[in-house]
Order: structure tokens, then C-alpha cells, then sequence
């Protein structure tokens, strides 16, 4: 007689007259749904985890890139006279040029920086003010053309630019006039007085970061010269390339171009720890997910183990009638994978749309809690973000139903290891 091929067709119809437990054998039924649940809810849990921590990075390293230099290029300082270093770049032109010539640099802005204070009627504000160009102004992502702004950033020349949470803690809108105070203003003979110029709102822009809107300020860069004691020079440079993630490929050829005295200081060196804490939280979590997705499979293998003892009379009668011992184990074991796989199906599902609806289910969420879930000034960001990435759903997968169809094994050579006339001694 003819051995039957591995998986065949009576061992699918076998497996799935097991899995529909009677009445009698309810307690199979439940662990078989409880198997399933923990399963589901665990695989959603592993996507939902996944796909907010690829969220949150994408959306973190886009407000970086978008608001900041990708590299900034500053000054060494030299001895001047009186032996006094001073910090600039009085040939800032020729720089700029020269950097917005190296092979994929876009963009070149010579800056001026300083610290101020705001003030708007009662209310005051410490803030970092950036002086630039509008042509450059207009070329930042999340701050020039096409941001999330009010105001006309064609009418820069006439005042400053500033950021949302500057204007919303202050209460000023485009057209209110801001206060700005330099602790090193005007130079006398008896020192250097505080300096203080009202400036008018005409930009306000929305990077996408708590911690820029809420402290940066453009002024022009002519203005913020002679409001800073700079005249005829630049603090730094502000360079954007290409491909800022193969920053390091750059360095070489953007210090070159800065000349003898000039020092780099990439969005790697700024935010690199931060980056490198956040890997090592996604891999902690991924390990952390990954013991949930066993846990959940752990159920199979009870569930198993008591459909195996209450299917023992059958085991034997099988084993009698010339059952292999491989088709025993195939039969249990398509009972626990077909656990496994529902399981994970269902919770790819559950964990997509939390993926892709997690703009109105965090907003839902908020309502419940009476708003303020969401603390922008501790998380940096404005919302929840989510990123739905199919590598992090594959891996979800291959991990759910390898656990799922690994831990099966076990009962199921159990049951196809039951000695038929052990199983039929007492029927």
C-alpha cells in the first residue's frame, strides 16, 4: 500500500474536525480562542509598537533636517591686536561661494546668531535669533516656502519671521510689533548697553518642533549684523547637502572650502547620542514585543496538550488502522499552526489600521482623556506619528508564525508518540 504524501488532504479534514470541538470538549474550544486572541492581540501589538517607533524617528530626523543646518560651519577664532580672539568670517562672500561650489552642497547661508530677549506687552521670552538672507529663508523646508505658516515671507526685509510658539505664548500675530533686547548692544565709554529695537511680525512659521518653535527668530541678515555689533561679518555658515544621512562623505571638502580656521559641527554631532538612544530603545522593544508574541504562543502549545489527551481514544484508533506517526504529528500540528496563522492575519490587520487611523484614533483617545495626553514640549513633537514599513510587517510575521509553528511541535510529536495501545487500555 502506497504511503500518502506529507500534508495530504484527510490529514487538512482530520485537523479541522479537531478544532471544532464539541460541546463536550468546550474546553478545547476555549483555548483554542484564547490562543487565537492572545496571538492577534500580540502580533497588533508588535506592528503597532513597530510602526510608531518608525513614526517617531522619520518624523524626529525630518524636523531635524528641515529646520537645522546640515552642517554648520564655524569659526576657530584668531588673535586680533590686542591679543584678544575673535570668532567670524569677515570674508564670508568668497566662503559661501566656495562651499556652494563642492560637489552636493545646496545651499551655502552665511549667518549671524545671538541670544535676545522678546517681549509683547506683559508677557517675555528667551530666543535665539538666526540673521539670514530671504533668498535662504525661502530654501529652509519646514520654515521657507510651502511650511506651515502665516504671514508673507516676501515682505522678510521689512521685519522678522518668528515661530508659532513664540506667538502663541506671547499672544502676537503678523502685523504685532516684538521687542527684541540684546544684552550686548550699544558700546559707550563706560561699557555696552543693553540694545532694544521693535521689529514687526510679517512670517510665522510652524517647524514641526517644539523646542524651534517656541525659541527661533529670522531677522535680516544686514539687520541682525548691525543689532549684534557684526558689521562686515558672519558667524557661521549654514550648509545643506543632498544626501544628509551620508553626512561623513561631505566633511572633507566642506572644510576645505571653509579655509585654515574653519571648524564643522554636523546634525550627527548635535543629535547623534539622541539617534543612538532611540536604537537601542527599538531593539529593547523589539525584544520586549518579541516575548509578548511568545507568551501568546505559549497557548497554542496548552491548548494542544489538551486536545491531544481528550483525542487520545481517536490517536489509537488511527494508530490501528496504520496512521504513521508523521501523520499524527502533521494533524496536530496544522491544528496549532492553523491557530497561529488566523492569529496572525487578524492581528497584521488590526495592526495596520492602528497604522494608518492613528491620527483619529490618538484624537479619540484625547477626547476620552480630556485632552492633553500629548505633551509637545516634553516629546518635542506635535502628535503621535506612526509609519507603516513593510519590513517591520514582515518581521512581525516571520516572527509570529515561527514561535507559532515551532512551540506546535512539541505536543504534536507527543500525540504522535502515543503508544495506540496505551491510548485504547481503558476504552
Amino acid at each position: 500500500m502506497a504511503t500518502p504524501a506529507p500534508f495530504s488532504r484527510f490529514e487538512f479534514m482530520i485537523a479541522w474536525r479537531y478544532l471544532r470541538a464539541r460541546r463536550a470538549e468546550g474546553g478545547v474550544s476555549v483555548m483554542t480562542w484564547i490562543s487565537l486572541l492572545g496571538i492577534t492581540l500580540a502580533v497588533f501589538a508588535l506592528i503597532a509598537t513597530l510602526s510608531v517607533r518608525a513614526g517617531f524617528r522619520a518624523e524626529l530626523v525630518d524636523t531635524i533636517l528641515g529646520a537645522n543646518a546640515h552642517v554648520t560651519v564655524y569659526s576657530a577664532g584668531r588673535a586680533d591686536e590686542t591679543g584678544q580672539l575673535q570668532r567670524g568670517f569677515p570674508d564670508y562672500q568668497d566662503i559661501a561661494t566656495r562651499l556652494t561650489e563642492v560637489p552636493g552642497v545646496t545651499r551655502a547661508a552665511p549667518l549671524i546668531k545671538g541670544q535676545v530677549m522678546v517681549t509683547a506687552g506683559e508677557g517675555a521670552l528667551g530666543a535665539e535669533v538666526f540673521g539670514i538672507s530671504r533668498e535662504n529663508l525661502e530654501s529652509i523646508p519646514r520654515v521657507g516656502i510651502g511650511a506651515d505658516a502665516q504671514g508673507d515671507i516676501a515682505r522678510f526685509d521689512q521685519g522678522i519671521a518668528i515661530g508659532s510658539g513664540i506667538a502663541r505664548e506671547l499672544g502676537i500675530t503678523v502685523g504685532d510689533k516684538l521687542r527684541v533686547i540684546s544684552p550686548s548692544g550699544v558700546k559707550t565709554a563706560f561699557g555696552s548697553s543693553p540694545r532694544v529695537n521693535a521689529y514687526e511680525v510679517v512670517y510665522i512659521f510652524t517647524a514641526g518642533r517644539y523646542d524651534i518653535d517656541r525659541t527661533r527668530i529670522y531677522m535680516p541678515f544686514a539687520e541682525a549684523q548691525a543689532f549684534f555689533n557684526r558689521e562686515g561679518m558672519a558667524d557661521e555658515f549654514e550648509v545643506m547637502v543632498k544626501d544628509p544621512e551620508n553626512i561623513d562623505a561631505y566633511a572633507p571638502a566642506v572644510m576645505q572650502a571653509g579655509g585654515p580656521e574653519a571648524l564643522l559641527w554636523t546634525w550627527r554631532d548635535a543629535s547623534g547620542s539622541y539617534l543612538r538612544a532611540l536604537t537601542m530603545e527599538d531593539n529593547v522593544m523589539f525584544i520586549i514585543m518579541s516575548i509578548l508574541v511568545l507568551i501568546a504562543a505559549l497557548n497554542i502549545v496548552s491548548g494542544l496538550i489538551m486536545l491531544v489527551k481528550n483525542k487520545g481514544r481517536d490517536i489509537g484508533i488511527l494508530r490501528t488502522m496504520g496512521l504513521t506517526e508523521g501523520s499524527v504529528l502533521r494533524i496536530f500540528f496544522i491544528c496549532g499552526a492553523f491557530t497561529g496563522t488566523v492569529g496572525t492575519v487578524m492581528g497584521v490587520v488590526l495592526g495596520c489600521l492602528f497604522a494608518i487611523y492613528i491620527d483619529p484614533i490618538f484624537a479619540f483617545v484625547n477626547y476620552l482623556a480630556g485632552g492633553g495626553v500629548w505633551d509637545a514640549s516634553i516629546r518635542g513633537i506635535y502628535a503621535l506619528p506612526a509609519r507603516l514599513q513593510a519590513y517591520d510587517v514582515a518581521s512581525a510575521v516571520a516572527l509570529s508564525l515561527g514561535l507559532s509553528f515551532f512551540v506546535t511541535l512539541f505536543p504534536a510529536r507527543r500525540a504522535a508518540r502515543m503508544n495506540p495501545v496505551e491510548a485504547l487500555r481503558y476504552e
